[in-house]
């Protein structure tokens, strides 16, 4: 049966005499045998020159016509339409100007595909007439150059990565029990595909600029890779969003994770050989409402500084920290959230004690570093190795350092302060504020006041802060007002010293223009001496054992570390106030 639009184009044919009825009905009849549209038989016999179908429905309609045959279209306006939609709808789309877009369709009369179009692309939709025949050309032609625009991109992202020192090599590894379809397969997999080489081009980046994340992140319209370096995310590359797929099908080929599985959350990892250095990396994926968003961690042992010397810590709080880990026995709580280098810390620690004459065993989820002579345990909540059911293995293997990644509950607590009573340290992590409010979370969690005090040595908190870019640093001027500076914690000395200086980010090329290079951690320490431990017995709040801490015993808070490191010129003011707290001790 003839479309709606055969029907038309045979009327317009009739009406503006391009031939005779005869010849007319023949072609229609023609159309229908074998169910192709009328356009194509009528261009397919000659029987009527193409540009004289475009200029009658055109007068027709009063929709102006366009030739297709030498158009290229602008890749922006290309994106805003995939080929896998153009093709779908048969329409080509040719330019947009603020939020309209003009659209080659070889039938005006379909207002239903129109509106689609309209709410597919979110853009006002201008239509101008082609032939079917040239809109199927055109879309192949302008899309090819497209595809291939992306494996010139990918090419010379391959070419600056040979110009630079070092390779990148995966290692090999046996891919046995994956279902890897026949047009998956050599496009996935093989050295010389666009898609390996998009995704290590990106790995290869990250390694470079020391990231600790690679975020692929899927849009309605588009794809976002973005690097975290330096505790911040930044953009790096804007893919075709039709690359999403593969892309996150290569890494999950690299991970060991189930290619066809896109409904559910799914982890893995893998080792790349990089600059004659292994790194792992982390994978997770997670379902979003336009695709799969991934996320990969980087672990790069060459980025991190595992000894306490090089974190960046104040000459007080290191001597605290390294008294404390020195001592035989005891608990020594580390707090801080998320992402504030604890567990560097502990790395840090362990590589400071560690010797042959001493057994060091960690409980971690996950093991992020492995450490030679270190005995890590990776959790297993699923197996029902708990970090409770790990830590009471771990007392019977004669241990004189526990390190546990994190107390989460009251069963870990209580096997771990009293691991740290019956003669061995014990290295933790908690999620509180600051030091003294550590004190606070382990009572709540069912430890009695007495108890804390005779376990914990020292109980810290830190803060990563970001180093000002040594090539691109500003001197202040002015200063910030000096009732300013005393409400944020310079004392009066500081604040009337002709010679305070401080510094402010500017941003070049050796920072990628965000004024900072690096990160460095601000340390609090509180020591638990006998005072401490009498005012914990006593039920003192935090508030007071915190004001004793900073006025009898010197304690450097993480906001007084981070105003040191300000007039040092290491990093800006503003850095400072966006990661500590005020010290709020009259």
């Amino acid at each position: 049966m003839a479309s709606a639009f055969d029907k038309r184009l045979r009327q317009i044919v009739l009406r503006n005499r391009l031939l005779d009825e005869s010849e007319v009905e023949r072609a229609v009849l023609t159309a229908e045998e074998e169910g192709r549209p009328l356009e194509e038989v009528l261009l397919e016999k000659n029987a009527v020159n193409e540009q004289d179908i475009l200029w009658a429905v055109a007068k027709e309609t009063g929709i102006p016509p366009v030739d297709l045959h030498k158009v290229l279209v602008e890749d922006d306006v290309l994106e805003v339409l995939p080929r896998d939609l153009a093709t779908y709808y048969q329409v080509l789309p040719l330019a947009k100007v603020d939020k309209v877009l003009t659209v080659a369709v070889s039938n005006p009369f379909d207002v239903l595909k129109l509106d689609d179009l309209r709410i597919v692309t979110g853009h006002e939709i201008r239509p101008v007439i082609a032939t079917q025949t040239a809109i199927k050309e055109a879309i192949r032609r302008n899309y090819n150059k497209q595809e291939q625009l992306m494996e010139n991109l990918i090419e010379n992202l391959a070419q600056q990565k040979a110009s630079m020192d070092g390779e990148l090599v995966i290692e090999e590894k046996k891919e046995d029990g994956y279902d890897i379809s026949e047009e998956l397969s050599d496009a996935l997999t093989g050295k010389d595909s666009p898609i390996v080489k998009l995704v290590n081009m990106v790995i290869y980046q990250a390694i470079r600029e020391k990231a600790s994340d690679i975020h692929i992140e899927p849009f309605e319209k588009s794809v976002r890779v973005r690097i975290r370096v330096d505790g911040r995310l930044r953009e790096i590359l804007t893919p075709p969003k039709r690359l999403l797929n593969a892309i996150v099908s290569r890494i999950k080929i690299m991970s060991e994770m189930d290619i066809a599985e896109r409904r559910i959350p799914q982890d893995g990892k893998f080792k790349l050989l990089i600059e004659g250095r292994h790194v792992d990396f982390r994978v997770s994926t997670l379902p979003t409402i336009h695709g799969e968003k991934t996320v990969i961690r980087v672990l790069d042992t060459s980025n991190l500084a595992f000894r306490l010397e090089d974190l960046g810590f104040e000459k007080g709080p290191l001597q605290d920290l390294r008294a404390a880990c020195h001592a035989p026995y005891g608990m020594v709580i580390i707090t801080g959230p998320t992402g504030s280098g604890k567990s560097t810390t502990l790395y840090s620690i362990i590589r400071e004690i560690m010797n042959d004459e001493i057994n060091i065993v960690t409980v971690e989820d996950p093991v992020e570093y492995q450490m030679e002579g270190v005995n890590q345990v990776q959790v297993a909540p699923k197996r029902g190795l708990t970090f409770a059911a790990a830590l009471r293995s771990i007392l019977r293997q004669d241990p004189d350092v526990i390190l546990v990644g994190e107390i989460r509950d009251m069963e870990t607590m209580d096997i771990a302060v009293k691991a740290a009573l019956t003669g061995h340290l014990v290295l933790s992590t908690l999620h509180t504020n600051d030091s003294s409010q550590a004190i606070l979370r382990m009572v709540d969690m069912g430890v009695d006041p007495f108890m804390v005090s005779a376990a914990v040595l020292l109980f810290s908190a830190q803060r990563l802060a970001r180093k000002l870019c040594p090539h691109c640093k500003q001197p202040v001027d002015p200063l910030p007002p000096k009732d300013q500076l005393l409400r944020v914690g310079f004392t009066e000395e500081e604040v009337e010293n002709p010679n305070l200086k401080m510094y402010k980010p500017v941003g070049c090329s050796r920072c990628g223009n965000t004024g900072y290079r690096g990160r460095f951690a601000l340390l609090e320490t509180l020591v638990v001496t006998d005072p401490i431990k009498r005012m914990i017995v006593d039920g003192v709040s935090v508030q007071e054992i915190k004001k004793y801490a900073i006025q009898k015993q010197g304690m450097v808070t993480v906001r007084r570390a981070g105003l040191m490191k300000v007039m040092r010129g290491e990093t800006s003011l503003e850095e400072v106030l966006a990661v500590s707290l005020a010290d709020e001790v009259k």
